[in-house]
C-alpha cells in the first residue's frame, strides 16, 4: 500500500514570503520576510482586522494564481508522487479550487487530491484521509496535526514558527532537508 502524504499549499509548497510584496504595495509598508514573526499578517498592517479581510478575500485569487513555488519543491513533489499519494489539503477557500488546480497544472505538478477546507483546523481532514506524514509551515497545525493524528509532521521553518515543538514535529529549512528526512524516513519504514 502506498504512503499518503498530507500537504499544506501556502508557505510550504509556495515560497512563505508570497504575501510580503503584496502587503507593502497595498499598505504602503516597508516590511521584510523577516519582519513577519507572527502567523497573522493583521498585525502587520495599518487598517482594522475587517478591512484587511476585506482586501485579503479581495486579493487571495490574485496572490494565490501569482505564487512561486518554493525552491526545490516541485522536484521532490514529482519525485514522490511516483510512489506516494500527494493529498494538499488547504486552508484556502474551496470557492478557490478552481484557481488552485489552474496553478498546480501551470507547475506541471502532480496530486491525487485537493481538499479546500476554510479553516486552518486540518486535523479532521488529515484524519479523514489517512495520511501518514503531513507538510506544514503553521506552527500550532503542526503540532495539533502531529499530537491528534499521531504521525510525524515537517515543519518548514519561517520566522513566523518558532515556538517549540514535540519530538513528532521535525523542522527543515527547505525542501531538500524535508526531501532527505523523508527518504529516511522510507528507508526505516
Amino acid at each position: 500500500m502506498k504512503n499518503r502524504f498530507g500537504i499544506d499549499i501556502d508557505g510550504t509548497v509556495t515560497r512563505p514570503d508570497t504575501f510580503v510584496p503584496y502587503l507593502n504595495k497595498a499598505f504602503q509598508l516597508d516590511l521584510k520576510y523577516e519582519d513577519i514573526t507572527q502567523y497573522s499578517l493583521n498585525p502587520f498592517v495599518n487598517v482594522s482586522e475587517k478591512e484587511f479581510a476585506e482586501w485579503f478575500k479581495e486579493n487571495e485569487p490574485l496572490i494565490y494564481r501569482d505564487s512561486q513555488l518554493a525552491d526545490n519543491a516541485k522536484e521532490t513533489l514529482l519525485e514522490w508522487s511516483e510512489h506516494t499519494e500527494l493529498f494538499f489539503i488547504s486552508a484556502r477557500h474551496s470557492k478557490l479550487v478552481q484557481v488552485t488546480e489552474e496553478w498546480f497544472s501551470r507547475h506541471e505538478l502532480k496530486y491525487h487530491h485537493i481538499e479546500l477546507i476554510g479553516s486552518h483546523d486540518k486535523v479532521a481532514t488529515a484524519k479523514k484521509y489517512g495520511v501518514d506524514l503531513f507538510f506544514e509551515d503553521k506552527h500550532d497545525n503542526a503540532v495539533a496535526i502531529a499530537e491528534e493524528c499521531r504521525i510525524p509532521v515537517i515543519l518548514f521553518n519561517t520566522p513566523y514558527n518558532q515556538e517549540p515543538v514535540p519530538s513528532s514535529v521535525i523542522r527543515v529549512d527547505d525542501w531538500k532537508e524535508a526531501r532527505k528526512w523523508v527518504n529516511n524516513w522510507f528507508q526505516q519504514s
